[in-house]
């Protein structure tokens, strides 16, 4: 059974820091990806990151290039967020997802966490 549990979610000020856990149970990430997606009130899901652990390929939204890193801890069979240097258009709730061979888009994903709610204010 496929299960994502997130955690590290919370408020924090614009400019800040935090990181997302994605702790995953019933897939092997050597053939399994972990993408983070995000979703806003009122907007479309967003494909935010994405690392296979089979050959260590990464991939980010355009909009948080330099500013987010996903990494893997497979001895936890964790995938971390590490979101800086946060803005207010960051304020979402961000889902970890599983799908078997290459990132995909959000719609491709088969395995979803419940979701953690990141949100960035003052």
């Amino acid at each position: 059974q496929v299960q994502l549990v997130e955690s590290g979610g919370g408020l924090v000020q614009p400019g800040g820091s935090l990181r997302l856990s994605c702790a995953a149970s019933g897939v092997n990430l050597d053939y399994y990806v972990i993408g983070w997606i995000r979703q806003a009130p009122g907007k479309e899901r967003e494909g935010v990151s994405c690392v296979s652990s089979s050959d260590g390929s990464t991939y980010y939204a355009d909009s948080v290039k330099g500013r987010f890193t996903i990494s893997t801890d497979n001895a936890k069979n964790t995938v971390y967020l590490q979101m800086n240097s946060l803005k207010p258009e960051d304020t979402a709730v961000y889902y970890c997802a599983t799908r078997w061979g290459l990132c995909g888009r959000p719609s491709e994903y088969d395995y979803w966490g419940q979701g953690t709610q990141v949100t960035v204010s003052s």
